[in-house]
């Protein structure tokens, strides 16, 4: 018996090369007409299904196989393209809050100063409004456990004051004017993300719009924006939209409808496994008679270049600012049953002339990554001629403008990146955050002067009688932040540090509204865009 054991083991790797050889010919003669030089023993299998359950079943110590899936996945991904990802079923609700316009929370701003959590607005409407907390108010316990004084995290709030519509959190409350804490409890509700940050007239014709994302409300909150600045008398309007990197397709195809006469291309898009698919502009437009100026940056990116690019290549209206961002790729979301999602690339978009902006992605993803960093080295953020285009990118726009693809919206007036008033001690100050907790201590101080005023401008008014004692106390709290007094510099950007000042305490009490019309007062391609507009340039408007 054991001579024929012995005989056995003996023959076995007889019979393995015997397997390998029918094997291979078996393969050879089943793939007669495949080119393909490789061969398989077996019948072809899912290697890296085998490869976990081997790891699972052989591996040395003891191993989850979900764990390794999750970790291998994004691996695969991000082999495609830059821009199909993977999401995690614990990330998926946070990273789609932006895109859905909301989330589900107790609705206030916060920010932690000296340990302590400070409720900086208090959203209007939301559950914290509703039962009374106020601006200023400093939240020392959530649900019985104090969050004060224990190097408490942005994120750690987040986790303690999000969660589902309908469950309730209690909350303990210091407020300056009461010597004892007062208690709240709070039922958590859908808080709007809002993506139309600010809108209001510049002049008495002018009109600028800030949209700050592409959510499933942007369009709706477009309309509403359009609808009240006609009632202040919108005849030209600026659209801002720099540094928005995306979002929706729909919603910015849809705001692109309301300035487009009927039957115009929007975009087009088409895949290896889609057709393509046009969409066209209908005859609703309420914009179609006003002047239009789209500002865009190299942070324009996805929805916002497909605007952009709608309205350049109808010859709709103008494109001001520096290259946008170069997204052109359409990802499609595919849940899977434990709760975690991939977008997929499905798709190229292309804009009316057939442009596909999307930059090259062939050196790698570290190279793309990189790219607005090496546009900024090569020159192209202060030169319009530094950025070059070969001629077989080369569209021509129905009115015989000249656009180009490959990389991006080149803008129809080019501005520069300002560096008028910057300086080393400026540049000290934003990196340690200065201004802004300056703003935010001063706005905290004399919260009760601040909030006497009705609006804005009133504000802004009152600010700007005490903004010389502001600005000498800010540079006095700079020092003791450790940024010592530069009298050159100061004087270089005096400008701007006392308009950041003043935009960041009116934004404390009046949020965007309060901001943007005060540092509009330093933005030079507003003014650039707001000028083109005054004087009256049809050449675009016909």
């Amino acid at each position: 018996m054991q001579e024929k054991n012995r005989s056995f083991y003996i023959l076995i790797p007889v019979i393995i090369a015997f397997a390998i050889i029918l094997g291979m010919f078996i393969e050879k003669v089943l793939n007669i007409n495949n080119h393909d030089n490789h061969f398989f023993i077996y019948p072809k299998t899912n290697k890296l299904n085998t490869i976990l359950n081997y790891i699972e079943e052989e591996y040395v110590d003891s191993v989850s196989k979900e764990y390794l899936i999750e970790n291998a996945i994004p691996e695969i991904i991000k082999n495609l393209d830059p821009h199909s990802v993977y999401i995690p079923a614990d990330l998926l609700q946070r990273v789609n809050e932006p895109i859905e316009g909301n989330f589900e929370g107790v609705g206030i701003q916060f920010n932690i100063q000296k340990d302590t959590i400070i409720v900086v607005k208090t959203i209007h409407g939301g559950p914290s409004h509703l039962v009374g907390i106020l601006d200023g108010d400093r939240i020392v316990k959530i649900n019985d456990s104090i969050v004060a004084g224990i190097n408490i995290s942005n994120e750690m709030v987040m986790k303690l004051l999000r969660g589902e519509k309908g469950t309730k959190v209690n909350v303990s409350i210091a407020r300056r004017s009461l010597t004892e804490l007062i208690d709240f409890t709070i039922t958590r509700n859908k808080i709007p993300l809002y993506s139309v940050d600010v809108a209001y007239m510049l002049n008495k014709e002018i009109a600028y719009i800030k949209i700050s994302k592409f959510s499933k409300t942007t369009y709706n909150e477009f309309i509403k924006a359009i609808n009240d600045l006609k009632n202040k008398g919108l005849k030209k309007i600026i659209i801002d939209i720099r540094g928005n990197t995306g979002g929706i397709m729909d919603a910015a195809t849809k705001i692109a409808d309301e300035f487009l006469e009927k039957n115009k291309i929007i975009v087009f898009t088409q895949g290896r496994a889609r057709q393509k698919s046009v969409i066209y502009s209908t005859s609703k437009g309420i914009c179609k008679n006003n002047e239009l100026v789209i500002l865009i940056d190299e942070w324009s990116a996805s929805a916002s270049e497909i605007l952009a690019g709608a309205i350049q290549d109808n010859d709709r209206g103008l494109i001001i600012g520096r290259r946008s961002f170069g997204k052109g790729l359409v990802q499609e979301p595919t849940m899977f049953s434990d709760g975690s999602a991939l977008r997929l690339t499905i798709a190229r978009y292309y804009t009316p002339t057939g442009r596909c902006i999307q930059k090259s992605y062939n050196m790698g993803n570290e190279v793309y990554n990189n790219d607005i960093n090496d546009r900024y080295l090569n020159g192209e953020f202060s030169k319009k001629d530094s950025i070059h285009f070969p001629d077989s990118l080369k569209y021509i726009t129905q009115k015989g403008r000249v656009v180009y693809g490959g990389g991006g919206i080149m803008p129809d007036i080019f501005v520069p990146f300002d560096t008028i008033g910057t300086s080393e001690y400026l540049n000290q100050i934003t990196r340690k955050g200065l201004e802004y907790q300056f703003a935010f201590e001063y706005t905290d101080k004399y919260r009760e002067i601040l909030s006497k005023y009705n609006n804005s401008k009133q504000l802004e008014k009152y600010l700007d009688t005490e903004i010389a004692v502001i600005f000498n106390n800010f540079i006095d709290f700079a020092e003791k932040n450790g940024v010592k007094k530069n009298i050159n510099d100061i004087k270089i950007s005096k400008k701007i540090i006392k308009t950041h000042l003043k935009a960041l305490i009116a934004r404390n009490i009046f949020d965007n509204e309060g901001f943007y019309p005060i540092v509009k007062d330093i933005d030079t391609t507003l003014k650039i865009a707001e000028d083109a507009l005054n004087k009256n340039n049809t050449n675009f408007f016909d």
